[in-house]
């Protein structure tokens, strides 16, 4: 949003920045925190929490501050914002009691662990953006509703795809043309990838392998596009979505036909994928209007007879637009990207290899599962596992390798607060 820029040089005017403290130390947190601090103005980041200190620390030293101070409370947090000291913790939950914290960072990649982090800035009245699309498509839907009854706003970031997906959406929407396709542009999708074959990879640039593993193998992008689903009320239109694969550098406009006419205009609207399309990597709309002098306009500037018109965004920033968020959320009270209510789409745990009945399953990004979308109506009714409460979890018998998990072939680990919020989200938030 252009105006996010004119807000926040009027903060930085008033040496009023928004205050802002991050949970995680990762490979995208440091990419965040370069850009809060060296190229954002208006905001600050005041504190970061890591579960290994360290790692705080390092942040801090990769954006030129050395003069941080470890905090182990809230009054010490709350003395070295007053002081403009940076802050580090090994305890997240105090940067979410804190006075002088306008919004909450998480970039954890975690759930069980996040959820915790979410509930308590949330019930303390913080503002919060999220980068974790797995926690967000797990119980984003229940987050939202607990924003909403304290006042604050929960949201998925900018720069990721599907705040990136959002924004386009929104922008066609505005321009009186309905979405009826939100698609997720990739250049890779192998549902067998595992830490072992994408090691080189992960080395190369920097990143974990697991991490790497769940962008090869689509689990990443199964969530990416149920937090696109649960935010536009749209669908998928089969199980894993259709994700047709094209030549390298196939321009998007040729992919239109690949997707079933029927399954756009009827109902709606689906969230899906292609591999191989240029530009790329980014994301793309496809909508659809009715009126006839409308696309007789569109059809002038080049977009076509119709009935559809692509729209795309041909990258995807992640860190660089993060600070956009944060502001829309503070400043705005915009979400960049949230669900409209109960989930509409999930991500259900599908065995990458044969296994193992007693086998405990080892979650996202590794050996033993991938993640597909499947609509939350058909979730619900063939009880199937989600890909969020899958790690831990031991098998009760023998699965084949592509079979989908449900919760009776599991033993759940007992006291989890995510098993515990999603009954809740189950309870309070159905269709």
């Amino acid at each position: 949003m252009i105006i996010v820029d004119k807000l926040l040089k009027e903060l930085d005017m008033q040496d009023k920045p928004i205050k802002v403290a991050m949970v995680g130390a990762g490979f995208m947190a440091k990419g965040i925190a370069r850009q809060i601090t060296m190229y954002t103005l208006g905001m600050e980041l005041v504190a970061v929490s890591n579960r290994h200190i360290e790692g705080a620390e390092d942040l801090y030293r990769e954006v030129g501050r050395k003069d941080f101070s470890k905090v182990a409370d809230v009054p010490e947090l709350e003395e070295k914002i007053h002081q403009g000291i940076p802050a580090v913790t090994d305890d997240p939950l105090i940067l979410c009691q804190a006075g002088g914290i306008d919004a909450i960072v998480e970039v954890t990649g975690s759930i069980e662990f996040a959820a915790k982090v979410t509930l308590e800035a949330l019930k303390n009245g913080k503002h919060f953006v999220s980068m974790n699309a797995e926690l967000d498509a797990t119980l984003g839907p229940l987050f939202k509703r607990y924003a909403d009854e304290v006042g604050v706003i929960y949201t998925f970031s900018d720069g990721d795809q599907p705040g990136v997906t959002m924004n386009l959406f929104r922008f066609v929407q505005g321009l009186g043309i309905r979405p009826v396709l939100c698609g997720n542009i990739k250049g890779l999708q192998d549902p067998y990838r595992n830490p072992t074959t994408q090691e080189g990879f992960a080395k190369k640039w920097g990143q974990k392998a697991h991490m790497v593993t769940s962008f090869a193998d689509g689990t990443k992008i199964s969530f990416e596009q149920a937090v696109v689903a649960n935010a536009t009320g749209m669908r998928v239109a089969k199980r894993g979505m259709y994700g047709p694969t094209v030549p390298s550098g196939t321009p998007l406009e040729d992919v239109i036909s690949l997707y079933p006419l029927d399954d756009l205009l009827d109902g709606p609207g689906i969230v899906d994928y292609v591999v191989g399309v240029s530009p790329g990597p980014g994301v793309f709309v496809l909508g659809t209007i009715d009126d006839p002098i409308q696309r007789h306009y569109l059809n002038l500037y080049k977009l076509g007879e119709g009935p559809l018109y692509s729209f795309y965004t041909p990258y995807h920033l992640c860190h660089f637009e993060v600070p956009s968020s944060i502001a829309r959320a503070v400043l705005l009270n915009d979400a960049t990207i949230a669900s409209l209510g109960p989930p509409l789409v999930e991500v259900v745990a599908t065995a990458k290899i044969d296994i193992r009945a007693g086998q405990e399953l080892d979650g996202i990004g590794y050996y033993t599962l991938y993640g597909q979308c499947e609509n939350a109506d058909i979730t619900r009714a063939l009880n199937l596992l989600p890909m969020g409460v899958a790690e831990g979890c031991k098998t009760k018998r023998d699965i084949a390798k592509d079979e989908v998990l449900t919760y009776d072939d599991v033993e759940l680990p007992e006291r989890r607060l995510v098993d515990y919020l999603r009954s809740e989200q189950r309870s309070v938030l159905s269709l």
